[in-house]
């Protein structure tokens, strides 16, 4: 794989092309205005995994799912504290580095009839869509990215984004039926131009979003959950189609979660996420979670630190994620089949009930397990220790299981907001009576593009996160 540095330059170079148009009236031979579809979809891919999914965003949303804990005096992130400006950075990312870059690839793919990267193009940008609707609620898109015709472009509602979302998605997959030829190799990091991937990560997004719509006003959880199952016919099979970037592991190139939990870095886990898996027994708490350095006593090796405490405990203490997740070499796994799975059974729970959703939900369990090396038995102890899902007991299951198998993964946040799950209380010392619901918009749009749904507040619901 190439030198991640080298990317980022590349992304760099992108970023520098795209807004030339619209601020820079001078030629620059340094800077290409026109370059090739396969230098323009590496640098996205990796601004999708390791600024959108591994970037600050990502560990804001791991604060108020109570994964992550900060060893530092109140209030800090995991207490509710955030400013418009802590967003700059993320907006930016999500609209200039992915969108924007992704929006000129599509472009220059369909002119030039490579519609295998066009596919690709439109299955990225309805993620970023996605991703970033999901954080924010309603966002500019209709309007944006138009140049100087448009500098201030209104914001599109969210139910309408979400249309946008499965009309992207339903684009790239008859754009892969176009064109055999052109296909991409080297330069996609993700699948390594292997169109069937990318058509069943189309289907398991169509899934995904459809499911988050389960209690958006005028939406049926029924109608969802059928639309939700007909995708996931074609969607992910198996752990090898897993949406995930790796790393080289080599000095500048590593994953963004070894850089986010370097030894001496203030972030550990939680004492919620640890203790839960000690609690019941899991056989990954020894994969998903390194032990701390210098164990307390009192805790034994597997020690998360409780969000909203006063007091600052030492770091050498505290558990961090384990070399599956944190290694510098290790994979970012950004969507996977487990939740796949755990869409099929949530939807199965509502169009078919518990014992219909009970082999699925089984199933989710162990593709989870299989990748992180659990043996056989093992994971036959542990699905038998969860028991039955009941009428009672089943979305809870799926959902709680599915935070594990999403582990440090944005997607986190939002089933918590739609379904109740896993059960979260505000924590100890929090600057308001509730979790967050949603992201602040990023100061500098407020500034630069104001709009009347800018005074969003953090306990505000979006449209679909219904009462």
């Amino acid at each position: 794989m190439k030198k991640i540095i080298s990317i980022i330059a590349c992304a760099g170079l992108l970023l520098n092309s795209a807004c030339k148009k619209f601020i820079d009236v001078n030629h620059d031979p340094n800077n290409p205005t026109d370059v090739q579809e396969a230098l323009i979809l590496a640098p996205a891919e990796l601004a999708i995994s390791h600024s959108l999914y591994g970037g600050y965003a990502a560990v804001l949303s791991l604060h108020y799912t109570q994964a992550v804990a900060l060893n530092q005096t109140l209030p800090n992130d995991g207490t509710y504290f955030l400013v418009n400006s802590q967003m700059d950075g993320d907006w930016g990312n999500l609209y200039t580095t992915c969108l924007n870059n992704l929006r000129i690839l599509n472009d220059k793919a369909e002119k030039n009839g490579n519609y295998n990267y066009s596919a690709i193009a439109k299955i990225l940008s309805a993620f970023c869509l996605g991703t970033g609707t999901d954080l924010w609620g309603d966002m500019p898109y209709s309007k944006a990215f138009q140049g100087a015709s448009e500098f201030t472009p209104t914001y599109d509602p969210q139910e309408d984004i979400y249309k946008d979302i499965q009309a992207l998605l339903d684009n790239a997959i008859a754009d892969i039926g176009k064109n055999a030829a052109n296909l991409p190799g080297s330069d996609d990091y993700i699948y390594g131009g292997d169109m069937g991937k990318w058509q069943r990560f189309a289907y398991t997004l169509k899934a995904r979003y459809y499911m988050h719509l389960i209690k958006a006003p005028s939406y049926s959880a029924s109608a969802q959950a059928d639309l939700a199952l007909a995708a996931l016919q074609n969607g992910m099979q198996s752990n090898d189609d897993d949406f995930k970037f790796g790393y080289p592991g080599t000095a500048g190139n590593e994953n963004p979660w070894n850089q986010t939990f370097l030894p001496g870095s203030t972030l550990v886990l939680s004492s919620y996420v640890v203790d839960s898996l000690k609690a019941r027994n899991d056989p990954r708490l020894t994969i998903m979670v390194s032990p701390a350095t210098t164990p307390d006593s009192a805790y034994g090796p597997y020690h998360g630190r409780q969000i909203g405490t006063q007091d600052i405990g030492s770091l050498e203490s505290y558990s961090i994620p384990g070399p599956f997740y944190s290694a510098a070499g290790a994979y970012n796994y950004i969507v996977n089949y487990s939740e796949a799975l755990f869409l099929n059974a949530e939807a199965t729970l509502i169009k078919s009930g518990a014992n219909a959703a009970q082999p699925v939900y089984q199933d989710a369990i162990k593709s989870h397990m299989q990748k992180l090396g659990v043996s056989d038995a093992n994971i036959s102890a542990y699905l038998s220790s969860r028991g039955i899902l009941t009428d009672s007991n089943a979305l809870r299951r799926i959902i709680e299981e599915k935070s594990i198998a999403d582990f440090l993964s944005i997607e986190n946040y939002t089933d918590w907001r739609r379904t109740g799950f896993p059960l979260l209380n505000p924590v100890p010392n929090a600057l308001l009576p509730s979790i967050p619901r949603r992201f602040l918009y990023p100061e500098v749009e407020i500034i630069s593009n104001p709009q009347p749904q800018q005074s969003a507040k953090l306990t505000d619901r979006l449209w679909w996160d219904a009462q």
